[in-house]
């Protein structure tokens, strides 16, 4: 079973996971920071949040498939 806090874990993860693939970093990124509110050391968020926001910066060409591509180390 799963806890509250979990739930609402996944809530907002999937929230922010569907804003990002649609480009929409500054919904991605608040349910990501929302995530972490609930839970500071969720690692999915985390990564998911920093990808946001260089995303944001950083826009992703029109045929982005949703695929992070590192360019740097």
């Amino acid at each position: 079973m799963m806890s509250k806090e979990k739930g609402e874990v996944l809530k907002y993860y999937n929230l922010g996971l569907v804003a990002y693939k649609q480009k929409k970093w500054d919904e991605a990124i608040k349910a990501f920071e929302m995530a972490l509110r609930v839970d500071p050391g969720d690692g999915p968020s985390e990564l998911y949040l920093q990808r946001a926001r260089e995303y944001k910066i950083s826009p992703p060409g029109p045929d982005w498939d949703g695929v992070f591509i590192m360019t740097s180390k």
